[in-house]
């Protein structure tokens, strides 16, 4: 379908950022004195702390400042316990995982993490994709393209 708009690519990024991704869980609160102040749980915390590492000595640019389309996947480890022929069909994408942990729990832990390294703020993504599949190495793979809308 044509929404009828222009739209000129100015930059592309394609990374694969070899971490096992971990997905956003809800944030940990704490009393401090009258207020309360909200933290990532220590797992999240460390994950984007290691995959924005990651991505700055992978991309060494300064972080993209227009609107964004962003394409993601997450690999997951097949699991140990299952038969050789599931592996082979997990691996071969005939069977895409689809237990916990939800898409958009990883989408947002990653975003998250990447601000400030790819793009100022996640705000700036108009249009996203992700998936979720299987593979031998756990990782990310992500596609960012800048673009000019007319």
């Amino acid at each position: 379908m044509s929404t009828g708009r222009c739209v000129e690519k100015l930059k592309e990024i394609d990374l694969t950022l070899p971490i096992e991704p971990i997905q956003q869980i809800r944030p940990r609160a704490r009393r401090m004195g009258k207020s309360i102040s909200m933290y990532d749980p220590k797992k999240v915390k460390d994950y984007k702390k290691m995959l924005a590492k990651i991505a700055s000595d992978k991309y060494l640019h300064e972080p993209l400042k227009g609107e964004l389309i962003v394409d993601l996947t997450f690999a997951r480890a097949v699991q140990k316990s299952v038969t050789k022929s599931e592996r082979l069909k997990r691996l071969s994408n005939a069977h895409r995982p689809r237990m916990k942990p939800d898409v958009d729990n990883y989408i947002k832990s990653t975003l998250d993490g990447l601000n400030g390294v790819l793009w100022n703020d996640d705000a700036q993504i108009v249009d996203l994709n992700a998936h979720k599949v299987y593979d031998v190495i756990p990782h990310v793979d992500i596609r960012v393209v800048e673009i000019a809308d007319y």
